[in-house]
C-alpha cells in the first residue's frame, strides 16, 4: 500500500483553517494525509468578530466549520500543540507531539501585536488584543474597573475601545498620529471619524506619544506622555499594530525581511520549495498584509499549485468596508491619492460629520480611490469604478454627493463578469452567472455553494442586487411574494389592511389573496398585521386559528411541549412581595426558574391546562403579561441610573418604566427590545437593542436598530440631548414606520441595512418629517397605546376562550409523556420518548368529543385509550361539507405531544398541519410529512354525526410505500 504524502500546516487561524478547506476542495485530502498544527486549544474562529465575544457570544459561535469537518475529511488536529522547530534536512517539524515528517509544508503562523518598550507596560497596563484569551484577560482585568485606555488608534484599536465599552468602562483612546486610523483614512476623514467616535462617549487623544507608565493614584495606572498632560486609568490595551509570526521560519533559515515577515515569491514558496507561506507571516514584495483577504487569496494559490494548476499570488486589494461601534467607514484603492498627478473630490457633511472623498488618475478617466466616513451605501458602487476600471460619469463628483443630488447606484447589469463581488472567497460575477446557468435559483443555496457573502458580509446587498438582476435577465421572476397564498409582500399587505380597514384572514384572502386555507407564514404574518393595524385582542376567534402556538396560548413552547411563563417586570423593578410570590407559584406548580437577560423571572415547565391557573394567581398579584411569546414589545432593560449610582446622571429606571408601560402589547414583525442607561458606563447594554436610551447630562442619546443574538449589530447613534417629549415622539415614529415597512419576521436591524439612504434617510423621515407622515405614524403609536389590554387577564374572563387551555378536550389528565427529572435543586425535561404504537383503533365508530370542542380551521387534542388524537376542523362551506381531520399528536421529529397545536393550512392543494416547535408539514389525510416522506402521523378516520359527536375509526392498514403512490 502506497503512504500518502503529508501536507502539515502551521497555524490553525482563519488563514491557516480557509486553506485546508481549499486542499479539501480539490481533493487533496483524498491523495495526501494532512495535519493542522494550532497553538492555541481553540478551533478555528472568526477574529473580524471577536468583539462580539465580549458581548457573551459563546466561542462555539465563533467558529469557523462544522464540528465534524476535520475528522469528515481525514485531517489530523495538532490542537494546543506549538510547533517548535523545523528541520528543513530532515524534513521533519517537532512538537510535544513528537516528530512529523512533512512533504509540503505552510506557514500559516499569523502576526503577534506590536507592544512599544514603554517602560511599564506590564500586568493590566500591558494587555493586547488578539485572541480569545486576550478578550478573557481583558474582561478579568475590567473587573473592579472603571476606565479603560487604548494605546493605538487604528482600525483594531477602536474595535478594542469598543470592547472596553461593552464591559462598562469609560474609555480613551490614546494615538502617536495626528487623526485615527491613518493607514485608511486622509486627515479630513480622521476628523470625521474623531468626532462620530467622541458623540459615542469615547475620549479620543492624538499625537499623543507615550513615554511611560507608572502607578496612579485614583486608578490603578497613570500614563505620562512626552508633550501632553498626563492622565490615569485602570486597564491598557496596546494595539500599535502587528508584528509577523516568522520566529519557526528565521530559525530554520528561511529569508525573512529587515522589518519581519517570511519571504515569498509570486507561488507563495518561501527560500525553500518545499515551503509556502501565507497570511500576516508572509512578506511579499516587501509588504505584510495585515487583512484576511489577501490570506485568504495565497491560501487559494497554495492549494492551487499543489493540485497541479498555475496559480499566482500578484497581490491583493486592500478595500475595506466596515462598521465601527455603529460608525460606517470605508477605504477603497488609493484612498491617499498618492498616485503621480491624482486629483480628488471631497464632500464634507458638517451637519452630520460625514466625509466622502473621491481619487482619480491624473487624466480623469480612472476612479482610482475613495475614502468613506458616515455612510458606507457609496462603497459598493466605487469600488467597482475602482475594481474594474470603468469610466466615471462625466462629473464624477456624482459618486460622493447625496443620493439627492447624485448619481443613481451602478446597475449590477453595468458590471463585467470579472467584478469582484466577494473579495473575501474571490468570487466573481461571472461565478454567479454560472452557478445561475447551473440552476441555482436561490439565494441562500447561492451563498452555501459560492461562499459569497459568507465572510466579511460586506458584500451581501451587491452580492443580492446582482443575483436578482442576473435571474430577471434570463427571464426568471424575482418573486417577492409572501407565499403561495399572496402575491404581495408585508409591506404591501400592511398597506392593504390599513387603507382598506380589513379586519380579518378571511377577507383579506378574498380581496387580495390566491384562495385556500393559508399557511403557517401568512396566517401568523397577517394576524400580527391585523393586531398591530387595530390592536384587537390574539384572542379573538377571528385570529385564533392565525396563530402560532405561543401566541394561541400565550407561552413560550419548549421543547417537551411544556410552556414558560414570563409575567412583566418593567425595567427590571420588583418589589420583595412579588419576587415572593413568583416562588410561591413556581414551587406549587413545580417550575424551573430562571432570570433572564432582560431582567425578568422565567418560569419553564407548565403543562397547557395549567396555564390559566398560573396565570390567574399572577394577575391577583398584580403583575400582567409579559409578552414574551409574541413578536411586540419584550423587555426595556435598566439599570439603577441616578437613584442609587454614583455615576448616573439620570432615573434610568423611571424611564425604563415609563417606556416599557407605553409600549408594551405593541406587535410587531419581529420582537423588540429596549434598554436604558443611566449613563455612558452602559451598564444596561442599550447600544445592542433595537431603540436604546443612554443618558447624558443634558437629557437622553437615542440609538436604534441594534440587537444581539445569531447576528448581532451594534445600535446607531439617532439623536442626542432629547428631551423626554422629544425622545418619546422619535420612538413613536421610528416604531410605527418600521412596522409599516419591514419585511416579515425582519428584525430592526435587518430592516435599517436594507434602507436606501440608510440612516440619513431614516432621520428624515423621522425626525425631519421628509414624508409628510410624522403625525400619522404619532396618531397610530396613540391608538395602541391607549387601546391596551393584558391578554392574559382577557382570556381568564372569557369561559369560551378558556375551553383553548386543555391538553385533551375530552380528559382532564395531564400529557403523561411530559416527564421531569431533577437537576441543581430544580427540575429539567426528561429526553421526549419516541411513541409506542398502540392498537390501530377502534374498528366501529366511536365518539371521542362534542362539536362543539373543535376550533374551526385549526386543532384540539383528545385522548382514546392511551393514544393521543389531534382533530382538524374544517367547517362547512358554500362547496364543502364540514370535515374533521384525526391524526396522531406525536410529532415524529422531535418525539413531543404537540401536533395538535400546530397550524391548520394548505400547502401546493394538499391540507397540513405545521409542526410547531421545527416546521414540518404532516398531510392531514395521509399523515405523510412533506419535508420527509420517511416520516409520517398515523392517521383515522373521522366524521361529524347529526348529534354533534366527533367520531373515529380505524383505516385499514397500508404501507408508506401505498399511501405515497396513492
Amino acid at each position: 500500500m502506497t503512504m500518502k504524502e503529508n501536507i502539515i500546516i502551521i497555524g490553525n487561524g482563519m488563514v491557516g483553517h480557509y486553506c485546508a478547506e481549499q486542499l479539501v476542495m480539490y481533493g487533496l485530502h483524498e491523495t495526501h494525509q494532512i495535519h493542522v498544527f494550532g497553538a492555541e486549544p481553540h478551533h478555528a474562529y472568526d477574529r473580524v468578530h471577536l468583539t462580539e465575544y465580549m458581548t457573551g457570544q459563546d466561542a462555539l459561535a465563533l467558529r469557523l466549520h462544522e464540528q465534524d469537518f476535520h475528522s469528515a475529511h481525514g485531517i489530523t488536529m495538532h490542537l494546543g500543540v506549538p510547533v517548535m522547530r523545523i528541520d528543513r534536512d530532515a524534513k521533519t517539524v517537532e512538537s510535544e507531539d513528537g516528530l512529523l515528517p512533512y512533504n509540503t509544508l505552510i506557514l500559516a503562523t499569523g502576526s503577534t501585536p506590536f507592544v512599544p518598550s514603554v517602560p511599564g507596560n506590564t500586568g493590566t497596563a500591558g494587555l493586547v488584543y488578539r485572541t480569545l484569551e486576550d478578550l478573557d484577560v481583558i474582561r478579568a482585568a475590567a473587573e473592579g474597573a472603571r476606565h479603560g485606555t487604548v494605546i493605538g488608534g487604528g482600525l483594531l484599536g477602536l474595535e478594542a475601545a469598543h470592547a472596553l465599552k461593552l464591559l462598562g468602562l469609560e474609555v480613551s483612546v490614546v494615538q502617536l498620529g495626528t487623526h485615527l486610523m491613518s493607514a485608511q483614512l486622509d486627515e479630513d476623514g480622521g476628523r470625521a471619524l474623531r468626532s462620530r467616535i467622541e458623540a459615542l462617549g469615547i475620549d479620543v487623544r492624538t499625537s499623543h506619544a507615550t513615554r511611560e507608565i507608572v502607578a496612579g493614584e485614583q486608578h490603578r495606572h497613570r500614563l505620562i506622555f512626552a508633550d501632553s498632560p498626563s492622565f490615569e486609568t485602570d486597564m491598557v490595551v496596546f494595539s500599535a499594530g502587528i508584528r509577523p509570526t516568522d520566529q519557526l521560519g528565521r530559525a530554520c533559515g528561511l529569508a525573512v525581511g529587515a522589518r519581519g515577515g517570511i519571504v515569498i515569491d509570486n507561488q507563495c514558496r518561501t527560500s525553500d520549495p518545499d515551503i509556502f507561506a501565507i497570511g500576516e507571516c508572509a512578506l511579499w514584495q516587501d509588504q505584510v498584509f495585515g487583512l484576511v483577504g489577501p490570506g485568504y487569496t495565497m491560501a487559494r494559490t497554495v492549494a492551487s499549485l499543489l493540485a497541479g494548476e498555475d496559480a499566482a499570488f500578484t497581490g491583493a486589494d486592500m478595500s475595506t468596508k466596515l462598521k465601527l461601534q455603529g460608525v460606517d467607514v470605508g477605504s477603497i484603492g488609493d484612498a491617499h491619492g498618492r498616485e503621480h498627478g491624482a486629483t480628488s473630490y471631497r464632500f464634507i457633511g458638517e451637519a452630520d460629520g460625514s466625509y466622502r472623498r473621491l481619487v482619480l488618475s491624473a487624466d480623469g478617466q480612472r476612479v482610482t480611490g475613495a475614502i468613506l466616513v458616515g455612510d458606507n451605501s457609496y462603497y459598493d458602487t466605487i469600488f467597482q469604478y475602482v475594481q474594474n476600471g470603468i469610466k466615471p460619469p462625466a462629473d464624477p463628483a456624482v459618486l460622493i454627493l447625496p443620493r439627492g443630488e447624485g448619481a443613481e447606484l451602478l446597475g449590477a447589469d453595468a458590471l463585467p463578469d470579472t467584478a469582484m463581488i466577494c473579495s473575501c472567497h474571490n468570487v466573481t460575477k461571472g461565478s454567479i452567472c454560472n452557478a445561475i446557468d447551473a440552476g441555482c435559483a436561490d439565494l441562500a443555496a447561492l451563498k452555501q455553494g459560492t461562499k459569497a457573502s459568507t465572510g466579511c458580509g460586506g458584500c451581501a446587498a451587491l452580492l443580492k442586487s446582482v443575483f436578482e438582476t442576473e435571474l430577471a435577465a434570463r427571464g426568471i421572476e424575482v418573486d417577492h411574494s409572501l407565499c403561495e397564498h399572496f402575491s404581495h409582500t408585508r409591506q404591501e399587505l400592511y398597506s392593504l389592511v390599513r387603507v382598506h380597514g380589513i379586519r380579518s384572514f378571511e377577507e383579506l384572502m378574498a380581496r387580495h389573496g390566491n384562495g385556500g386555507l393559508g399557511c403557517d407564514i401568512c396566517k401568523p404574518t397577517v394576524g400580527s398585521i391585523l393586531a398591530s393595524a387595530w390592536n384587537k385582542p390574539i384572542t379573538d376567534p377571528l385570529y385564533i386559528p392565525l396563530q402560532d402556538t405561543n401566541d394561541t396560548f400565550m407561552a413560550n413552547m419548549q421543547k417537551n411541549g411544556t410552556y414558560s411563563v414570563v409575567p412583566r417586570i418593567a425595567g427590571g423593578e420588583i418589589t420583595p412581595d412579588r419576587l415572593i410570590v413568583l416562588g410561591q407559584v413556581a414551587k406549587k406548580y413545580g417550575l424551573y426558574t430562571k432570570i433572564t437577560g432582560g431582567q425578568r423571572v422565567d418560569l419553564f415547565g407548565a403543562q397547557l391546562h395549567q396555564l390559566p391557573e398560573i396565570w390567574g394567581e399572577l394577575l391577583d398579584a398584580g403583575f400582567e403579561t409579559g409578552h414574551a411569546y409574541g413578536k411586540s414589545t419584550r423587555t426595556v432593560k435598566s439599570c439603577v441610573g441616578s437613584t442609587w449610582c454614583r455615576y448616573g446622571v439620570q432615573d434610568s429606571v423611571g424611564k425604563a418604566l415609563d417606556i416599557e408601560n407605553r409600549y408594551k402589547g405593541l406587535r410587531s414583525p419581529h420582537k423588540l427590545k429596549f434598554a436604558v442607561s443611566g449613563c455612558t458606563r452602559e451598564c444596561a447594554e442599550a447600544q445592542s437593542k433595537d431603540v436604546g436610551i443612554i443618558a447624558t447630562e443634558n437629557g437622553w442619546n437615542l440609538y436604534v436598530c441594534g440587537n444581539g443574538g445569531m447576528r448581532p449589530r451594534h445600535a446607531e447613534l439617532f439623536a442626542t440631548d432629547l428631551d423626554s417629549e422629544t425622545l418619546v415622539k422619535y420612538i413613536d415614529r421610528f416604531l410605527m414606520f418600521y412596522i409599516r415597512t419591514a419585511d416579515k419576521l425582519q428584525r430592526t436591524s435587518v430592516w435599517r441595512e436594507g434602507l436606501e439612504g440608510g440612516l440619513d434617510y431614516l432621520k428624515d423621515v423621522i425626525i425631519k418629517d421628509s414624508l409628510g407622515i410624522a403625525e400619522e405614524l404619532e396618531r397610530q403609536m396613540h391608538h395602541v397605546v391607549e387601546t391596551y389590554h393584558c391578554e392574559w387577564k382577557d382570556a381568564l374572563t372569557d369561559s369560551e376562550k378558556l375551553k383553548r387551555f386543555r391538553t385533551f378536550v375530552n380528559d382532564s389528565r395531564p400529557d403523561p409523556n411530559v416527564q421531569l427529572v431533577p437537576e441543581r435543586d430544580q427540575v429539567k425535561p426528561a429526553p421526549n420518548q419516541a411513541a409506542v404504537p398502540e392498537e390501530s383503533g377502534p374498528v366501529e365508530w366511536t365518539a371521542l368529543c362534542n362539536t362543539s370542542d373543535l376550533v374551526p380551521k385549526s386543532g384540539v387534542v383528545a385522548w382514546y385509550e392511551g393514544a393521543q388524537i389531534a382533530l382538524f376542523y374544517l367547517p362547512e362551506t358554500e362547496n364543502t361539507t364540514a370535515r374533521v381531520f384525526a391524526v396522531d399528536n406525536h410529532d415524529p421529529f422531535s418525539k413531543a405531544n404537540i401536533i395538535g397545536r400546530g397550524i391548520m393550512g394548505d400547502l401546493r392543494g394538499q391540507l397540513v398541519v405545521a409542526s410547531p416547535l421545527y416546521k414540518q408539514h404532516f398531510n392531514l389525510e395521509s399523515g405523510i410529512c412533506l419535508e420527509d416522506p420517511s416520516k409520517s402521523l398515523r392517521t383515522w378516520e373521522g366524521r361529524l354525526t347529526a348529534e354533534g359527536k366527533v367520531e373515529i375509526r380505524a383505516r385499514v392498514m397500508e404501507t408508506t410505500a401505498e399511501r405515497l403512490s396513492a
